[in-house]
């Protein structure tokens, strides 16, 4: 691969991620707007029933191969992590904690994907890079606890194994999807786990339907948006520029996810917001530019 064509898929990679970056970024806020009537358990599994049946549409209509015994050992894996782990874990810590502090709390995601990268894609950042991905992760659990009063919650350790379940996930998935394809990943994660995740989802649905709009809209929005279509961009973007390097996209997830909160249910942003936002912009356009190596290609699967 020519320098200008490794500089044009690290490019579309940047682009893809953000894309994906800020479709999830809504994720936090409207499931905070859902759990404030609904039940988090049908919230974070709910979503899940929804969105396979989306993916089951989507994989017989394209008529995709079937995964390898192979693949199918790490799709349960994603299943494990973004199906089930992490919709459940943030639909809970939601009910306890705003939208805003959860959202910076997710900010450690790029750390957590470039180790994650690093253990099962086989990537190695360079020293300075995982500096930088230090210094963007700790500015923003700076900013979390600052916000905080310097206090973690309970909630704050269901969204910390929250970040294990993702960036486990989106490593695995961006390595399979090189294969597959990112929506056939998240599309045969969702399948495999839909007859599991529907049995509770059905144990705690509404006992009436006759909520807001904005409530069932919400829903809509995490069970097809944040479980299903915004893994497309995501995968691809990690698919082509890298894990570690497309990863650090997320460290400005935390403040789409704050302008998102202000909106839509009118969290404050103040000054020092924006200026945590813009160290963070700055360790992202450095971490851009430094070099991220692989070693030899391996099979899809976990090793």
């Amino acid at each position: 691969m020519t320098s200008t064509s490794t500089f044009t898929a690290e490019t579309s990679g940047m682009l893809y991620g953000l894309l994906g970056v800020a479709a999830f970024s809504l994720t936090l806020p409207l499931t905070r707007l859902a759990v404030t009537v609904l039940d988090p358990v049908f919230v974070g599994m709910g979503r899940a029933v929804v969105a396979a049946l989306c993916a089951g549409f989507y994989l017989y209509l394209g008529k995709h191969r079937v995964p390898t015994k192979q693949e199918f050992k790490v799709l349960a894996v994603i299943a494990l992590g973004v199906v089930v782990g992490f919709p459940l874990l943030t639909a809970y810590a939601m009910r306890h904690v705003e939208a805003a502090h959860g959202g910076v709390l997710l900010g450690i995601l790029p750390l957590a994907t470039a180790a994650a990268g690093f253990v099962f894609s086989h990537e190695r950042p360079s020293s300075a890079f995982w500096l930088m991905a230090v210094l963007g992760s700790t500015l923003v659990i700076a900013f979390s606890l600052l916000q905080g009063g310097g206090a973690l919650q309970l909630a704050d350790a269901a969204l910390l194994l929250a970040v294990i379940c993702a960036s486990s996930c989106y490593a695995l998935g961006a390595r399979l999807s090189q294969a597959l394809g990112g929506l056939q990943v998240i599309s045969w994660a969702l399948v495999m786990a839909a007859p599991f995740v529907a049995v509770p989802a059905v144990m705690y649905a509404p006992v009436t339907f006759n909520f807001a709009p904005g409530i069932w809209l919400s829903f809509i929005y995490v069970s097809v948006i944040s479980q299903f279509l915004g893994f497309l961009p995501w995968y691809k973007g990690l698919a082509l520029g890298g894990i570690a390097r497309v990863g650090q996209t997320q460290l400005l997830q935390p403040f789409f996810t704050l302008a998102a909160s202000a909106l839509l249910l009118g969290e404050i942003v103040d000054g020092r917001t924006v200026a945590f936002a813009v160290a963070v912009c700055v360790v992202v356009a450095v971490g851009r530019s430094l070099n991220i190596a692989k070693t030899a290609k391996q099979p899809a699967g976990l090793h």
